[in-house]
């Protein structure tokens, strides 16, 4: 029985494999029939933009870069800190950033890398420590 499941296994593996192996042969054999316009076949709205907005539709249909680009811009003593210390900095740079941070980063490196996202020259700056420290806690509370 143990020998007729690896049987099955490796038929199931080398039917995959042919499948593969016959679209690839299929794919270079558009290729050389049509030329580079064997990409229509291929892509649907080859000549639109897809190119220069591939990352728009993540980046604006994400929640939490919502709540964090609210934050920024609301009546909170956090978020007008936050305003007052960047001056002419992006707040939508800055949210990218956070929200970046929030899923990327470990929860117990996220101090750290806030102070970095925040500091424009010395991270051991107080300011800059307390106001991290703020924000931290009210993207904790936020999300």
């Amino acid at each position: 029985m143990a020998n007729q499941k690896e049987t099955n296994s490796y038929n199931n593996q080398m039917e995959t494999f042919t499948e593969a192996l016959a679209t690839a042969r299929q794919m270079q054999q558009d290729w050389l029939s049509y030329g580079l316009n064997f990409i229509h076949v291929y892509v649907d709205d080859v000549d639109g933009d897809w190119l220069e907005t591939w990352e728009n539709d993540e980046i604006f249909a994400n929640p939490v870069l919502d709540h964090i680009k609210e934050f920024l811009v609301s009546d909170d003593i956090v978020a007008l800190r936050l305003r007052h210390y960047l001056g002419d900095r992006s707040l939508f740079d800055l949210a990218v950033n956070l929200e970046e941070m929030w899923r990327i980063t470990p929860s117990t490196d996220r101090l750290a890398t806030v102070k970095n996202i925040l500091a424009i020259g010395e991270t051991d700056d107080v300011e800059v420590s307390d106001l991290a420290d703020s924000l931290l806690k009210k993207l904790t509370e936020m999300l």
